[in-house]
This record gives C-alpha cells, sequence and structure tokens, in this order.
C-alpha cells in the first residue's frame, strides 16, 4: 500500500497578486494569439479564466512540492480541496473543476 503525504505549499502572495499575475498571463496569451493573426471569437472561449488559472498555477506548485509525481484521482481532490481551504475565494471554482474532473 502506498504512503500517502500531504503536501502544503506556502505561497508567498496574496490572493490578489495571485489573480492579478494570472490575468496578466491571460492577456500576454490573447495579445499573441491575436499577433499571429487569431480570431477571438474563435480562442476565447477555450481560455481559462482568471481564478481557473490561479487554481491551476496553485495545483502545479502542489505537483512541484511532490517531486513532480502528478496527482491520482484521491489527491487530485485533496490538492484541490486544500486550494479552496486555503483561498475561501477560489471555492466556487475549484468545484467546478472538481465536477469537471470527475465527469
Amino acid at each position: 500500500m502506498a504512503e500517502f503525504r500531504e503536501y502544503r505549499v506556502r505561497r508567498r502572495a496574496s490572493l490578489e497578486v495571485l489573480r492579478a499575475e494570472a490575468a496578466q498571463e491571460l492577456e500576454t496569451v490573447v495579445h499573441e494569439r491575436l499577433l499571429s493573426g487569431e480570431d477571438p471569437w474563435d480562442f476565447m472561449e477555450e481560455l481559462p479564466s482568471v481564478d481557473e488559472l490561479v487554481v491551476y498555477l496553485l495545483r502545479a506548485e502542489a505537483i512541484t512540492a511532490n517531486d513532480g509525481v502528478l496527482p491520482g484521482p484521491t489527491r487530485e481532490y485533496r490538492v484541490l480541496r486544500q486550494i479552496a481551504l486555503e483561498h475561501p475565494a477560489l471555492t466556487s471554482t475549484v468545484w467546478r473543476l472538481i465536477g469537471t474532473l470527475a465527469a
């Protein structure tokens, strides 16, 4: 039986800073895609929201803290749940992502 270890990642940035970084990253993606000639009507719906991007970034940090090991379904749920507990403003986004993972 595999040993379960909980990894907690401590960010030095507040949620507001994380959201600002994510918004800037999304702006850069949109700008690059527009420069390459893509129609925004074709790609805007596939981009994550700012909060989704923040959750993905926090999830990536948790994976890095676990020596880069990708989480199984149980660990994935726990990582996302921990993000929601540490950042209550992201709770609805986390649960929506959990719902899409379960589907």
